[in-house]
């Protein structure tokens, strides 16, 4: 496999998983276990075929951090457990090397979705007060979620956020490419 092919194999897979994702959380609010599942066995046997047991182990530690920072937000609250399973298998399958630029661009993409749909909700102001809430909450009860500004709470905005992972993939897969 020549260097180009390899460098975007991976994040092209990770991009295709991520699509799947949303597709499913967009239409039913919720990312099954089928898609999530053989999407992380997928990245570790890819990564186990195409470059050894170390890419393996590199895999299963990038499917791990995308994890455990994803695992912090729905302890708080914040994120369902089928956001945390599709960045996990995403992080499998893009691997160590682009993980950084994944959560980055995850990141980034989600914050820019998520004032998009305060914006056409008419409910900017009240979402960054509610940010500010969510804040000062956490800043003294650390990952407990809030009693009322959780994702259990059908009156508070709520972004598909496998929608975000997705950008966040893209935009990976674009870098790769430039």
């Amino acid at each position: 496999m020549t260097l180009l092919t390899s460098e975007l194999t991976y994040p092209a897979a990770a991009t295709a998983c991520a699509i799947i994702g949303s597709v499913f959380d967009v239409k039913n609010r919720r990312i099954p276990n089928f898609v999530t599942a053989p999407a992380l066995l997928l990245g570790l046997l890819m990564h186990l075929a195409l470059g050894g047991w170390g890419q393996f182990f590199s895999s299963l530690a990038a499917g791990l951090i995308c994890g455990l920072i994803f695992l912090v937000f729905y302890i708080a609250g914040g994120m369902g457990a089928g956001d945390v399973k599709l960045i996990v298998a995403v992080g499998c399958i893009a691997g160590l090397p682009h993980v950084p630029y994944l959560l980055v661009l995850t990141a980034i993409s989600g914050g820019v979705m998520a004032v998009g749909l305060a914006l056409v909700r008419g409910r900017l102001r009240q979402t960054v007060k509610n940010v500010a809430v969510l804040a000062s909450h956490h800043k003294h009860l650390g990952l407990q979620p809030h009693a009322e500004l959780n994702i259990s709470n059908a009156q508070t905005l709520r972004l598909p956020y496998a929608l975000a992972i997705a950008s966040g993939t893209i935009l990976t897969l674009y870098l790769q490419a430039i």
